[in-house]
């Protein structure tokens, strides 16, 4: 059936009513890839924020640091005086002094390589380990003023609190990012199938005519938009994927966002993007189809 050189199809055909090609299915699939493609990035920052703020965590919980600040021709009578001091303190499983070596490796970073340490007069530093059950920090404190004038400890407490306030807030933006993402993709979808629905208007009017209801006609453009989101965001998850893992590992030396990205079952997650976004797509589309329809009855 035609009217005025519209092809009217078939009514067992519903999936004909929406145009197979045009500007709205390319956007819908452009839009559908680019947002699975930033919300894997989005979840790589969320896991990898997890194991960061974890790994320093667990390094950081079970240790601490006693820094002797003397003269020079003191710090080997208070180093050892500290040292006994923490072997009689309950709570400590080991205490050890950082040789000048060590010592070196810690401030290369910020000094070079060929940092004279032993000419310096540097701090001498006491790594000290904890038992499950941990110490007193605050007597152990004290009692360190009292015998041990030059020694100021760190129970890493100031680290601690701000790592995980930062850890958190990053795992607050992340979940805000896909949010956001999804609620654009959700809008994007809204406006192609408006656009859609406008723009087959007269072929919908004959549809109602011939009796066609408008569930119908909602079902066609609900899946044609589906799928077209679906295969979109197929494209970016994998596309995301990808670019993920050619991120430079955690142990490459001097590498630039090292450690971001996806370990062990935490690959499956992003998987799940494209089902996400067809779940989003459908209900977008039918909603927006429905609206449609019952304002140009």
């Amino acid at each position: 059936m035609k009217e005025k050189g519209l092809t009217l199809p078939a009514k067992g055909d519903p999936n004909r009513i929406v145009p197979p090609t045009g500007i709205t299915a390319l956007l819908t699939v452009f839009v559908a890839g680019a947002m699975a493609y930033l919300c894997v990035f989005a979840l790589a920052l969320l896991f990898s924020t997890d194991r960061l703020a974890d790994r320093w965590a667990d390094e950081l919980a079970r240790t601490a640091t006693v820094r002797i600040s003397a003269p020079p021709e003191q710090i080997p009578a208070q180093t050892a005086a500290a040292l006994t001091i923490l072997e009689q303190t309950p709570g400590v499983a080991d205490a050890r002094a950082l040789s000048d070596d060590e010592q070196r490796v810690l401030l290369t970073p910020w000094f070079g390589p060929d940092l004279p340490v032993e000419t310096l007069p540097l701090p001498r530093l006491i790594e000290i380990i904890e038992t499950p059950d941990g110490f007193d920090a605050e007597g152990l404190r004290l009692r360190l003023r009292a015998e041990v004038p030059g020694a100021v400890l760190d129970d890493h407490t100031r680290w601690r609190r701000p790592l995980i306030e930062a850890a958190e807030r990053l795992r607050f933006l992340g979940w805000l990012s896909v949010a956001l993402i999804g609620g654009s993709l959700a809008a994007m979808v809204t406006l192609a199938a408006s656009a859609a629905l406008s723009a087959n208007a007269r072929v919908i009017s004959v549809l109602r005519l011939i009796g066609a209801r408008d569930s119908y006609v909602a079902r066609a453009f609900t899946r044609r938009f589906t799928l077209r989101t679906l295969a979109g965001a197929g494209v970016g998850t994998i596309a995301g994927m990808v670019s993920v893992a050619l991120l430079p590992a955690s142990d490459t030396p001097g590498a630039f966002l090292s450690g971001l990205g996806f370990a062990g079952g935490e690959w499956l997650a992003p998987l799940l993007i494209p089902l996400v976004a067809g779940a989003v797509a459908f209900g977008a589309t039918r909603l927006a189809a429905m609206r449609r329809l019952r304002e140009t009855r």
